[in-house]
């Protein structure tokens, strides 16, 4: 790897620190994380990007374009478009009212926070999948809210957070099968040094649902009286589907179709029913330019050398398994900041890692844990994440509203920096040996 000066290298990296200054900050001061525009502060970053990037405006410009074009990203972008269908003619036809309905007769107010973050939980370590967990659940999650008690960001945060730790854990995990092939190690292996770390997490943050959930009232949930339970149909195909491991773009597609068959069981006409469909897909407008404006700049941060920078200076004086430990745990979730996908975050530095674990005796199956373990972390954190623009989307909310509420990678953290600071026997043989 070419040495990167630090000038250099924090040049690079500037475009990230532009949008944050802009969009976080401003929000701050502002007291409103509506006040800054998403897309406006993701435009002024990308603009910069191509203005720091070198080669002539046609070659940044198609380095940007190629980021952005990425068969990824594209097909996130279909994700969008179907979820965006799908949630509009589902809510339009009364399936929403439906199955909000049914699930306040089937759990008590005090159950149904608790009981979200399960479903997550449960829902994603089968599909392996944080954008199937989100797509199958913001939607309702934002409708049962107010019966809840709590507000959209809260729930919205909730099922955040049971996704990510399914789609951590999960045997047919991106996440896992990248860390676990770049580290040479069993996903068996993996699951066990990972569950040490991730179901403690998952367990306090349940503790603190049912905690607070404890003596709340019965809210007041706007649904349609005489709604037919049979309504609650294509959220049953989406859901069980997805249990079924179904790629998502096939589960959102099946939903479609099935709300659309009850739309016309319904007595809605198929324009009327396609007029829904487009408009949820216009709603989606903003979230696909936030995609690929954040794609394309991060895509010229990487050409301008600044993760390459990051990697290279974090991976300075390191002395000791213990520092090795964080080091690895530091750089995944610091390269996932500037790429915004935690699977691309893994493979980045999945090598380096792997070296590092050689080196000091660090095992391949605790390697693998912190690298999907603390991508994970960051992905749900950071507000331009895919799963939380999706989710955020879906619920009508600013992609920074559920971030007080993510107690889950909080927790996940703590629990990652006991994991480096007191290490299991197989570490301390391993140290001493």
């Amino acid at each position: 790897m070419k040495e990167i000066s630090t000038r250099r290298g924090l040049l690079g990296l500037s475009p990230v620190i532009v949008f944050l200054l802009l969009y976080v900050v401003v929000s701050v001061i502002a007291g409103d994380f509506y006040a800054m525009p998403f897309a406006v502060a993701l435009v002024v970053a990308s603009a910069w990007a191509v203005v720091i990037s070198r080669g002539t405006l046609a070659e940044r410009l198609e380095v940007f374009s190629r980021a952005a074009g990425h068969s990824n990203i594209i097909y996130m972008i279909w994700i969008f478009i179907l979820a965006g269908a799908f949630a509009a003619l589902a809510r339009e036809i009364g399936a929403v009212d439906a199955t909000v309905a049914l699930t306040l007769r089937l759990l008590p107010a005090q159950m149904l926070v608790p009981g979200m973050f399960v479903a997550a939980c449960f829902i994603s370590l089968a599909v392996g999948t944080s954008v199937g967990t989100v797509v199958a659940l913001a939607p309702l999650a934002a409708e049962i809210a107010p019966g809840a008690g709590v507000s959209v960001a809260f729930m919205t945060a909730v099922v955040l957070g049971g996704a990510f730790f399914g789609d951590n854990l999960s045997f047919i995990s991106d996440t896992t099968i990248a860390a676990t092939r770049s580290q040479g190690c069993d996903m068996a292996d993996k699951f066990r040094a990972n569950i040490i770390i991730a179901l403690p997490a998952a367990l306090v943050t349940l503790a603190v649902y049912v905690a607070m959930s404890y003596g709340l009232a019965e809210g007041a949930v706007h649904t349609s009286a005489d709604a037919s339970p049979w309504l609650v149909l294509p959220y049953a195909v989406v859901i069980v589907t997805a249990l079924l491991r179904v790629n998502v773009t096939v589960v959102l597609s099946l939903g479609t179709v099935t709300a659309f068959a009850m739309g016309l069981w319904k007595g809605f006409g198929p324009l009327q029913l396609c007029g829904f469909m487009g408009t949820g897909i216009d709603g989606m407008g903003a979230l696909i330019v936030i995609t690929l404006m954040s794609a394309g700049m991060l895509g010229l941060v990487k050409t301008c050398g600044g993760i390459e920078w990051l990697l290279q200076s974090l991976t300075r004086g390191i002395k000791g398994m213990r520092g090795a430990e964080g080091c690895v745990a530091v750089l995944v979730g610091l390269v996932n900041l500037c790429t915004a996908n935690n699977t691309v975050a893994i493979i980045t530095v999945g090598s380096l890692s792997r070296e590092l674990a050689r080196r000091f005796g660090i095992r391949p199956r605790k390697c693998a844990s912190l690298l999907d373990t603390c991508s994970c972390v960051v992905q749900c954190l950071i507000p331009y994440g895919a799963q939380t623009l999706l989710a955020t989307s879906l619920a009508g909310i600013s992609p920074a509203a559920p971030f007080p509420y993510l107690y889950y990678p909080w927790a996940l953290i703590v629990c990652v920096a006991v994991s480096v600071i007191l290490p299991g026997r197989e570490e301390k043989t391993a140290r001493n040996g």
